[in-house]
């Protein structure tokens, strides 16, 4: 009989993941501040799959246990950010004694729906990245990230009136736009680790335009050049972008090229033909592709060799 896995549980509101934690009621119903060591008589109880419908910031120090993206499990020993965004399913698997410390501020999208925030927020790439695409501070910005989560913190725990939301939001807003600087400098400093990236992603694109692959499954798409390489498309793309100024797509799409060149300069198919071998289902495509980043067409481009 087939082993059926247990569906996420479901948290579509920040009431109901304070009662699920036995906290207090939040002081606004739309967003929470909550301190990490209050947690650590009750984490037993986020143990599992769940689904949050609001936004996750969470910064992490001393927990001794895992949590699981996708397949794998991924080891939290020192401070490191967060980021997740309303829908995605995010397991935990804690041990016996975990020694939380941290913030984790919990935004449902309806508080910042009516500030440019809520457009600005589906822009950074980082809420989608992979739990081991972790952010890791240094001491310097980790200071700087617990005096914004102090901030909003503090506000969050005053008397509401008519600019305590506005303040917040703008607490949220630099919060975030720190948070993408220090991403920013991460992809420099580990620019050794991200170089070797580049030569595993050239053996992968040059084996799979080498192979069957491409007549037999069509054009490599992201999703597929992140999972082989063990990352999210997103943090792929935004690594490539810091490393060469191109995403995972031109990456691919170069590689494309440089293999229909050859194709075009030492075979005699016919377009089409080279069309079909590099998978596309239809050569008009593949024409206006090849135009759009050679300037000419590929016939013209053959009759350059010729």
């Amino acid at each position: 009989m087939k082993k059926t896995t247990p569906a996420p549980y479901a948290i579509n509101s920040v009431s109901e993941l304070h009662r699920l934690l036995s906290l207090p009621k939040p002081a606004h119903p739309l967003v929470s501040m909550i301190r990490l060591s209050d947690l650590r008589e009750v984490c037993h109880r986020m143990i599992g799959s769940f689904v949050y419908q609001f936004y996750s910031i969470c910064i992490k120090k001393d927990f001794n246990g895992k949590l699981k993206y996708g397949q794998n499990y991924y080891d939290f020993d020192g401070g490191v950010m967060t980021f997740f965004s309303p829908g995605q399913v995010i397991s935990t698997d804690a041990t016996e004694e975990v020694a939380l410390s941290g913030w984790w501020l919990v935004v449902h999208p309806d508080f910042i729906r009516n500030y440019p925030l809520a457009k600005a927020i589906k822009e950074y790439g980082f809420f989608s990245y992979a739990v081991n695409e972790a952010l890791h501070l240094s001491e310097k910005e980790e200071a700087m990230i617990a005096s914004i989560m102090l901030n909003i913190e503090q506000e969050y725990r005053s008397a509401i009136d008519r600019f305590s939301q506005d303040v917040m939001v703008s607490h949220m807003e630099l919060l975030l736009t720190y948070s993408n600087r220090f991403y920013n400098r991460q992809f420099i400093t580990r620019k050794h680790a991200h170089n070797d990236l580049l030569i595993r992603l050239e053996a992968l694109l040059s084996d799979y335009f080498n192979s069957d692959k491409v007549r037999e499954m069509g054009l490599p798409t992201v999703q597929y050049i992140s999972d082989e390489l063990n990352m999210s498309p997103n943090y792929l793309s935004d690594t490539l972008r810091q490393l060469t100024g191109q995403s995972t797509q031109q990456h691919i799409h170069d590689k494309l090229i440089e293999k229909a060149k050859e194709s075009l300069t030492t075979t005699s198919l016919s377009v089409s033909e080279i069309a079909y071998q590099l998978g596309f289902e239809y050569p008009q495509s593949f024409s206006k592709l090849f135009k759009s980043k050679t300037r000419v067409s590929p016939l013209e481009f053959r009759h350059t060799f010729n």
